[in-house]
């Protein structure tokens, strides 16, 4: 019998491109999206393979939409896979980005993920069996300056699942994290959300913020096809052996590079890539980080 699988935030990215992949193998697809009106990217597809997509309404920031969802699912015969890919990035330095944004991205990547994972683990404890897939990201192991709200979310995510995978690997249920490295999906463009302050040229953080764009679009960026890829291949896995499956361009070096690297000299690498040697030295690494706050103060 083919699966089932329920993937969240499906109207585009690696949500489409997984929904997709996975009625091309014959899955019956639940693609949920918050904006129905986005559900037209799927009528280009073939008949046959959109036939085998079904798509539900879903915000998982919503209670009243959850608990709508919820009432879907206990009606579903069976569930093997869950992917949690809905999310959202905000872009920013702590100190521009108000705190209630800080909340709604938590809101969006942790909670909205805790609240969809509840719907569906009785259905999964009930059968004995079941794949929960959580879309985290680089960002969940490594940090990054201007992308605390969404790095910080991440790694909330990650310690999440690995407790998660303990509690319910007695059940028959498997929990994976799959840890994608920079890829060419409007999470990084169109769905980057930036506080107005970002764009103050006055802001102390300018030059910071020139440096980190810089970088962001100088970025390797993935084909997502590979991470939608890599995900239906563990939906057909007998077992999912491990917790973390790292994908993406440079990640597994990345990753390896801060754990062997001791804290000064990665901190050092990171501040000259995005600032420079010289705006480096002012920003405290040399003990002037004083002198270059008096230089760049605070503008609203």
């Amino acid at each position: 019998m083919k699966q089932t699988v329920l993937i969240t935030g499906s109207s585009s990215g690696f949500g489409y491109h997984t929904a997709v992949k996975c009625a091309e193998k014959g899955f019956h697809v639940i693609a949920t999206m918050r904006n129905m009106d986005k559900a037209f990217a799927f009528d280009r597809l073939e008949e046959v393979v959109k036939e085998r997509i079904e798509v539900w309404q879903l915000d998982v920031t919503d209670e009243q939409s959850l608990e709508r969802f919820s009432e879907q699912v206990n009606e579903l015969n069976r569930l093997d896979v869950l992917v949690n890919n809905a999310g959202y990035a905000v872009g920013g330095f702590l100190e521009q980005v108000p705190l209630d944004t800080y909340r709604r991205q938590f809101e969006t990547n942790v909670f909205g993920v805790i609240a969809v994972t509840k719907a569906v683990l009785p259905i999964m404890r009930k059968q004995a069996r079941g794949k929960i897939l959580n879309v985290s990201s680089v960002s969940g192991l490594i940090g990054f300056p201007g992308l605390s709200a969404y790095v910080s979310s991440k790694h909330a995510l990650e310690g999440l699942s690995e407790s998660l995978r303990l509690e319910v690997k007695p059940f028959g249920i498997d929990v994976a994290l799959i840890e994608p490295g920079s890829y060419q999906t409007n999470i990084w463009s169109s769905g980057l959300e930036l506080p107005e302050s970002v764009y103050n040229p006055a802001t102390p953080y300018s030059d910071y913020i020139k440096g980190l764009w810089n970088a962001l679009n100088r970025e390797d960026h993935g084909n997502p096809q590979d991470v939608s890829t890599l995900m239906t291949e563990l939906m057909e896995k007998e077992e999912l052996a491990k917790l973390r499956y790292p994908i993406g361009p440079g990640v597994r070096t990345n990753v390896w590079i801060k754990r062997l690297l001791p804290w000064k000299w990665l901190e050092t690498t990171v501040l000259q890539k995005l600032l420079g040697k010289e705006k480096t030295k002012g920003a405290g690494l040399n003990g002037k980080g004083a002198e270059w706050s008096r230089r760049n103060p605070v503008r609203g």
